[in-house]
């Protein structure tokens, strides 16, 4: 899976988000934690479940029950704001 084409992470004001970099039809705004970044910046790259998951638990001392849960959630909240594409 893969970030969708058209979208990417900027900083602004100190605050991690995902902003359209093309027309699109994109009614929002989504900002990141330190986790939801990391996780972004690996879909960025194309990654299965379990590299976001080994990733995230590379970054932080937790348990992975935990850290699978919250990617299986953050992944369904960006499927829901059609930001991931997973074909890539």
């Amino acid at each position: 899976m893969k970030a969708k084409e058209g979208y990417m992470l900027k900083e602004v004001a100190g605050t991690n988000v995902i902003v359209p970099v093309a027309d699109l039809d994109f009614d929002g705004i989504i900002t990141l934690n330190g986790t939801g970044t990391l996780v972004w910046k690996t879909l960025e790259g194309g990654a299965t479940e379990e590299e976001i998951i080994s990733a995230v638990m590379n970054e932080y001392d937790v348990e992975r029950d935990v850290v699978q849960k919250d990617v299986e959630l953050f992944l369904d909240a960006l499927r829901k704001a059609e930001l991931l594409d997973d074909e890539g």
